[in-house]
């Protein structure tokens, strides 16, 4: 059988252990026997980062851009216990921070449903869709601990030398200090993203901040979102007999719980990290939920929306094959492939990428299904596989 053939490359962004183990074993099993498969390859590996600086992160942005297409796979943030354990020189920031402020995408965010694999929350009946921020806020924080008492200060100096202080706290003792940033421009691109993606699904879009408290910074995001709907997005929306509306974050979380889904719910950047692995939990898995980061300027970043899954690691490490479940792995891969194929009009790999999502979901459907699922699934599974046997099931199927 003739490989399917690709007419340009996708950014490929490896990653850290047990996603990297399923990345590889994807690639191996699901992809490459089908696909000619062209990647410019870019390891974002811990070790990689620190040993470069993060200068491969940048690197792999900048691919990003230039190819118009990328799939990443799951990375480890550095934290102390990281850094001693893998021998860091220093630690390293967010790989998806970076990567997002890069781009200034936004994040979309959408449950994987299959039929045997109900969600907890009985009223949702249609996937909640996420649009999350990807810029500022905590990703792109500053921080400081402090040894003693003293004055904290809030300080912004202008090009044009003028000064705008503020105080923070005068600290009676030893403390924690945190700094976030925000841009109007990558609120206002946030904003104009959701609206369109919105437009495109045909499905309303909710706005959750808490402008009551934090008058300033969220209130800027409300009033952003609530101008760009009114100049360029009402008359489309009306037109389309969908909705925009703003509401406090609390109260956007009560509501969503009593919902039948089938919306867009737009969140701040660490909102929608709290909140997307809440749906995702809900619908069934962290797993089952594809995540695609989408720029102004129209580059896809198509990753996982979960972590490395670290104790499955050092599981496979002692010789155990695990029961990790690499569907939003997967649909990483598939979604970048279908975004490539409909960039450079190859019907063949788009055909390609839905018939491995079909066969992913059959495999589901089928009782055939990691563990993660098996409580969740009604009727119960026929068999419970680890990832290796799992995938070799989907790969049966895809052939």
């Amino acid at each position: 059988m003739s490989k399917i053939q690709m007419k340009n490359a996708i950014a490929e962004l490896d990653g850290d252990e047990m996603t990297r183990v399923l990345w590889k074993l994807i690639k191996d099993k699901l992809l490459l026997p089908f696909i000619d498969l062209k990647t410019e390859y870019y390891d974002l590996g811990l070790v990689e980062r620190d040993k470069t600086d993060d200068k491969i992160t940048y690197e792999a942005a900048a691919a990003i851009k230039k190819l118009g297409v990328g799939v990443k796979c799951a990375t480890i943030t550095s934290n102390a216990a990281r850094m001693e354990e893998y021998h860091l020189t220093h630690l390293t920031p967010s790989p998806n921070g970076i990567l997002r402020g890069e781009l200034d995408g936004t994040i979309f965010r959408s449950p994987i449903f299959v039929k045997n694999i109900h969600s907890n929350v009985s009223s949702w009946k249609k996937p909640i869709v996420l649009g999350r921020h990807g810029y500022g806020d905590v990703y792109k924080n500053c921080e400081i601990k402090t040894p003693t008492a003293g004055k904290a200060e809030l300080v912004f100096t202008g090009t044009d030398g003028k000064e705008i202080r503020k105080t923070i706290m005068e600290m009676k003792g030893p403390g924690i200090l945190q700094g976030i940033h925000n841009l109007d421009s990558s609120i206002e691109s946030f904003a104009r993203c959701c609206f369109n993606y919105a437009l495109d699904k045909k499905i309303s879009v909710w706005f959750g901040a808490k402008d009551t408290i934090s008058k300033t910074y969220d209130g800027n995001f409300k009033a952003i979102f609530q101008n760009i709907y009114d100049k360029e997005f009402k008359d489309k929306f009306e037109q389309a007999n969908i909705e925009y509306f703003y509401t406090l974050i609390d109260d956007a979380v009560a509501r969503v719980m009593k919902t039948e889904g089938g919306f867009l719910w737009a969140c701040k950047n660490y909102d929608g990290d709290v909140m997307s692995d809440m749906i995702a939990s809900a619908c069934g898995s962290l797993a089952m939920m594809t995540s695609v980061l989408v720029s102004p300027n129209g580059e896809f970043e198509y990753e996982a929306s979960h972590g490395t899954v670290q104790k499955h690691y050092y599981r496979y490490l002692k010789g155990e094959k695990t029961s990790t479940n690499p569907v939003a792995t997967i649909f990483a891969w598939t979604g970048a492939l279908t975004k490539r194929a409909e960039l450079d009009n190859t019907a063949e790999l788009k055909d390609f990428a839905e018939k491995l999502e079909k066969a992913t979901l059959t495999t589901i459907e089928d009782g055939i299904m990691t563990g993660d699922l098996a409580k969740l699934a009604n009727p119960a599974p026929v068999k419970i596989v680890n990832s290796w046997e799992f995938i070799d099931e989907i790969a049966r199927r895809l052939a």
